[in-house]
């Protein structure tokens, strides 16, 4: 099959997160898969920089408002196959930031007109044009519009971000009037892109099938709730795979041991490094428990814990605490730090390396209730053997299911946002790390399952047959 992604970012290039990680791990699947891929970015200053590319001889010619601008194609290859195709406009793309500049509104309209008139001038045609979130979201609208026999399909990331801009920037679309409607880019008074494209595509895909019912609520559709419930039939819950090549605690350089599912010995000691590194005592043997915290996200889920903190200190465990705090949780840490100094850690920083650490040494990890659509920090946790603790909320852990007596389950889950309950789920956890051979057990069917980009790649191409 034949498909051109569309995407503004592609790690390693240029990324600022997940969006640009998923894109260049799924076009390397997809081409392993035996599938053509080709990948369609904007020729931004940091793939300059890191990107030996070559001039096609291309240039398109692409309205944006009352202009006509030009654009000159460049082309370059992955190490693992897939085909880049680099829009170059200096005036737009040789920027030092992505975004975050009052013209985004015309850079990524242009760049979605180049992405549809580069699409149509391919031979043989894709079968398919894969849509990366609000940047390109408008390729499905201009590919409606034209009548372009080929279908479009749109992947959804962060929810939060839609390509909001003023009423007047529709302008520079170029479309008729009606698509400044409901039924298309208008979104209180204002153009929204992503709408446009959640609302013109083929298909739909996000994180997982919970999600994509979360999403179709007011809690997490960020607005655009109507809209995707008005395409539920589309909508396609997809896990990304994790990225293998950077965690595996099979052969991860940042740890003091490796270790298997097989083979957990490694395990142990990477937490008694763990716990060395942290001024913690090893003894006595009880579980660590590790806690991301960012402030931004996390702060109801610090809320939780900082009211228990005396209590799970006096029982066989320690606690590690990474990152920054609101001023709100100053006393009860300094508090946990002065009266349980063996037992419990608070570091103000992370490094890339302590991250791995803790990811290895730590027992169970506490992980915020804010909505992590992908699920990656719990498929993370899980690979290295280190069982999630969250707070049950739809669509934002697909990954964890609850531990119960019959031995199901990969993860602690509460129910409600009191500390109690937070409270009964880490006890309860601690009850079950009592019993070796069954702790032992979970962790292994934890590190056993990881979803991977092979399997993100073999769904949605399914999505592809369905749609071409």
């Amino acid at each position: 099959m034949k498909i051109v992604m569309a995407s503004s970012e592609m790690a390693p290039m240029a990324a600022t997160g997940r969006l640009g990680e998923a894109v260049s791990l799924l076009a390397d699947a997809l081409v392993a898969a035996g599938h053509e891929v080709s990948v369609v970015l904007p020729y931004h200053r940091a793939i300059r920089e890191h990107c030996n590319a070559r001039n096609s001889g291309f240039q398109l010619t692409l309205p944006v408002g009352d202009q006509r601008l030009q654009a000159v194609v460049y082309e370059a290859e992955t190490a693992g196959g897939v085909q880049l195709f680099l829009i170059s406009r200096e005036d737009y793309f040789d920027r030092d930031a992505l975004y975050g500049s009052d013209d985004d509104a015309a850079r990524y309209i242009f760049f979605s007109r180049a992405v549809v008139e580069l699409a149509r001038h391919l031979a043989p045609a894709p079968d398919v044009l894969h849509l990366h979130d609000w940047q390109t979201a408008l390729a499905a609208v201009l590919v409606k519009e034209t009548g372009l026999p080929f279908r479009c399909v749109l992947s959804l990331y962060d929810l939060a971000n839609q390509g909001n801009f003023p009423a007047g920037d529709f302008a520079l679309t170029q479309l008729p009037g009606h698509y400044f409607s409901s039924e298309a880019l208008e979104f209180h008074g204002r153009l929204n892109l992503l709408k446009g494209g959640i609302l013109t595509a083929d298909a739909l895909v996000t994180a997982s099938a919970r999600y994509a019912a979360a999403i179709q609520t007011p809690a997490h559709g960020h607005g655009l709730e109507g809209a995707l419930r008005s395409r539920a039939s589309l909508l396609h819950g997809i896990p990304p795979g994790l990225d293998r090549t950077q965690w595996n605690p099979v052969d991860d350089v940042r740890l003091a041991a490796s270790y298997s599912a097989d083979d957990l010995s490694g395990k142990r000691t990477c937490r008694d490094h763990l716990l060395r590194e942290l001024g913690l005592k090893p003894h006595p043997p009880g579980p660590t428990i590790a806690f991301f915290h960012v402030p931004a996200t996390s702060g109801q889920t610090l809320d939780l814990l900082t009211p228990i903190l005396d209590r799970l200190l006096i029982e066989d465990l320690r606690v590690v605490l990474v990152g920054e705090h609101a001023p709100r949780h100053e006393r009860d840490l300094l508090v946990a730090a002065r009266q349980f100094p063996g037992k419990f850690a608070y570091r103000a920083g992370l490094s890339d390396t302590l991250r791995h650490e803790i990811m290895a040494g730590a027992d169970l990890l506490l992980l915020s209730s804010h909505p992590d659509p992908a699920g990656e920090t719990s498929q993370i946790a899980l690979a290295y053997g280190t069982l999630p603790v969250v707070r049950a909320a739809e669509g934002l852990h697909p990954v964890v299911t609850d531990f119960d007596p019959a031995g199901f389950g990969n993860g602690f889950v509460y129910h409600r946002d009191e500390p109690e309950a937070l409270h009964d789920a880490l006890l309860r956890a601690l009850r079950l790390y009592r019993e070796t051979s069954r702790w032992q057990a979970v962790v292994h069917r934890a590190m056993s399952a990881p979803s991977t980009w092979a399997d993100t790649a073999r769904r949605l191409a399914r999505v592809y047959g369905d749609v071409k």
